[in-house]
This record gives structure tokens, C-alpha cells and sequence, in this order.
């Protein structure tokens, strides 16, 4: 393989992409513990960032279809959402506490909103009892 090709296996140039950030952990490792916090941390920004997009990619696809519910649906399924979005961004931005009472609330919300959204979706898509 002399060229990069565009064409190559999806799963080899996946193989590739996990070597590299492998790599690249492994030697910030060997700068020091500031390195890897720098990078630890821009990993999870980017995890966030590939979340966004899936879920931006699938609001576009079914937009029209989530505009032609009623509106008590829609009021739900997008302020369970707003919620779900609020909750993930306080835990990255605000400083996380040691204590697991945080952590359970945190995981507590994010399961509501989540049964929120699909309870609503499922309960859109029923055509008949």
C-alpha cells in the first residue's frame, strides 16, 4: 500500500484511526500525567462532539415526521432531550464531585429522559391497540 486510498477497508482504516490515538496516548503518557489529562480530556470532547452529530443526523432524517405529531408529544420529546443535553453538559463543564449521589443523579436523569423520548416515540409509531 504505497497511496492512501480513499477506497480502503472501512474496518482496516478504523484499525488504523485506533492505532494512531493509541499511539499518540502512549506517548503523551511517557511526557508526563499533564499530557494524558490534556488528551483524556479532548477525547471526551470529541465523544460528545461524534454524539452530537449522530443524533443531529437523526433528528434531520425524521424532522418532518416529528413535526406532524401532536403537540404535547413534541413538547416532551424535545424537552426531554433539552434536559438530557443540560445534564451531559453540567457534567463536563461543572467540576464533578467525588461523592456517588452525584454520579446516581446524573445517571438517574439521563435514564428519565431517555424513557421519556422513547415511551413518546413508541407511542407515536402505534397504529393500533
Amino acid at each position: 500500500m504505497t497511496d492512501w486510498d480513499p477506497r480502503t477497508n472501512g474496518t482496516l482504516r478504523g484499525f488504523i484511526i485506533i492505532l494512531a490515538i493509541a499511539a499518540g496516548i502512549t506517548a503523551a503518557g511517557q511526557a508526563g500525567a499533564i499530557g494524558l489529562g490534556l488528551v483524556l480530556y479532548l477525547i471526551q470532547i470529541a465523544f460528545l462532539v461524534a454524539i452530537g452529530i449522530f443524533l443531529f443526523v437523526l433528528w434531520r432524517q425524521h424532522r418532518h415526521e416529528i413535526g406532524l405529531w401532536p403537540l404535547r408529544a413534541r413538547v416532551v420529546f424535545y424537552g426531554a432531550a433539552f434536559l438530557a443535553l443540560v445534564d451531559i453538559l453540567a457534567r463536563f463543564v461543572l467540576p464533578w464531585p467525588t461523592g456517588g449521589s452525584q454520579a446516581l443523579v446524573f445517571f438517574v436523569v439521563l435514564a428519565a429522559c431517555g424513557f421519556a423520548m422513547v415511551r413518546t416515540w413508541r407511542d407515536q409509531h402505534t397504529y393500533g391497540y
